[in-house]
Parts: C-alpha cells; sequence; structure tokens
C-alpha cells in the first residue's frame, strides 16, 4: 500500500509539473504577443512622424509656404498640419480615439481590435510628428533609448515581483488624470513652470504605470481563453504599454530633450 502511495503522489507531481509547465508557456507566448503588438506599434508611430514632418518641411524655398527658421521651412502640408485649425484635430484625435477603443474592443472582433490599434498607432505618429519642430533629432534618438532602457526596467520589474502592485492603481489613476486635466489647461496658459511640473510628475506617474500594467496584462491571461479573446487582451496590453512607453517618452523629452 505504501509502495502504491509513493506511486501516486510521484503521478500527480509528474502531472502537476506538466500542467504547470504549460500554463507558463501560454503565459509566456502571450506576454510575447503583448510585447510584439506594441513593438509593431511603436515602429509604425516613429516611421509617421518621420514621414510626416520631412513632407511638412522643407528647406526649398520654391515649394516653402512659411519659414520656421535655421533654414527650415513648412510646405502647405506643414501649414496645414501645424498653422491651421486642424493642428487642433491632429493634436487631440489621439485622444479620443484611445477612449474610444478602450470601451469598444470588447464589441470588436480581434481583427478589427488589431487594425484600429494600427490606426491609432499612425495617428499618433502624425501628432507625434511636431516635436521634430522643437527638438533637436539627436535629443530625440537620446530620450528614446533612455525611455527604452528604463521602460524595459520597470516592466521586467512588474512581470517578476512578487508584490502585489493593485494597491498603486487608484493613487495612479488620480495622478493621470490630474496630468490630463492640467495639460489641457495649459495649452492655453502655455506655463512653463506648470509644464515643468506636469513632466516631473508625469515621469513618476508613468514609471508606476509601467510596472502595474504590465502586473495587471500577466494577470489577465487565462489558460482557457479562446484564440479570439486571447488576441484582445494581448491587444489590450499592448495598447497600456504602448501608451505608457509614448507619455513617458514626452515627459522625459520635455525635461531632457534640447530645443531646436
Amino acid at each position: 500500500m505504501s509502495t502504491y502511495d509513493r506511486q501516486s503522489q510521484g503521478a500527480y507531481t509528474v502531472a502537476g509539473a506538466r500542467a504547470e509547465a504549460g500554463i507558463d508557456q501560454g503565459l509566456r507566448s502571450y506576454m510575447l504577443g503583448v510585447y510584439n503588438y506594441m513593438t509593431i506599434g511603436l515602429a509604425l508611430t516613429g516611421f509617421l512622424a518621420l514621414a510626416t514632418v520631412m513632407l511638412a518641411t522643407t528647406t526649398d524655398p520654391n515649394s516653402a509656404v512659411a519659414s520656421l527658421g535655421n533654414g527650415r521651412m513648412l510646405t502647405q502640408l506643414g501649414v496645414a498640419i501645424y498653422g491651421s485649425p486642424l493642428k487642433w484635430v491632429v493634436m487631440l484625435a489621439p485622444l479620443g480615439m484611445v477612449f474610444w477603443l478602450s470601451f469598444r474592443i470588447q464589441s470588436m472582433s480581434a481583427g478589427a481590435a488589431r487594425t484600429l490599434f494600427l490606426v491609432y498607432a499612425s495617428v499618433m505618429g502624425i501628432s507625434l510628428s511636431s516635436i521634430f519642430l522643437v527638438y533637436t533629432p539627436g535629443s530625440i534618438a537620446q530620450v528614446f533609448f533612455i525611455t527604452a532602457g528604463t521602460f524595459g526596467a520597470l516592466s521586467l520589474f512588474g512581470y517578476t515581483t512578487k508584490k502585489d502592485l493593485s494597491g498603486w492603481g487608484s493613487f495612479l489613476f488620480i495622478g493621470l488624470i490630474g496630468i490630463v486635466i492640467a495639460s489641457l489647461v495649459n495649452i492655453f496658459m502655455a506655463s512653463s513652470a506648470l509644464q515643468f511640473a506636469i513632466s516631473v510628475i508625469g515621469v513618476l506617474v508613468f514609471a508606476g504605470l509601467t510596472a502595474y500594467d504590465t502586473q495587471q496584462i500577466k494577470e489577465m491571461y487565462y489558460e482557457g481563453d479562446s484564440g479570439e479573446v486571447a488576441t484582445k487582451k494581448s491587444v489590450m496590453g499592448a495598447l497600456r504599454l504602448y501608451l505608457d512607453f509614448i507619455n513617458l517618452f514626452i515627459m522625459l523629452l520635455q525635461l531632457f530633450g534640447n530645443r531646436d
């Protein structure tokens, strides 16, 4: 009898180990999908930002409509995007789109969710193209790599830590709402002191959100999810981390970027 018990216990242990290994493999695949979608979104945003600013600016006086100084001028497209009322649409469209996507993703198909995420990343690229008019390309690249390193470390912490970060949620959400409201107000006030405060607080908030969101996305994984549900979870997780990265990058750029 004792021999039978030991054999049964050994069988249960092996079965449990195999089940755990299967869950770990599924979780790794799920998180890899999240990071892949996020990376594709960031690449698309960067490409559209560069393409837009290249089409919107010129050094040829014959095709220029307005001057920026430093030998650069705006084309007709540049004046439309950066100097006409259309700039408000370009500036605020990403904010409206992200709220719409967040609320509607549950009712979408996985394919529609992927497509809209890529559309959002494209619109964000057009909106972010204006940073090339304000900051030097070298400082933009430098801050991007600083952001990538910081984001990677914080996301890794959120993924591996045994500490429950759920308690951070309400504090970070309040900070996020405060940043959004203050940023909208500062569009009209144009206060450098307020902008500095927003940037400092923003770095702290989005650093915390990177770790918090990573842990929350990890906990969203469920082995029994269908492919459709798992894909939508991956896209939603990618959107959350994409926003953390973009906003952390913008806040660091406002603090450390060299103005052109």
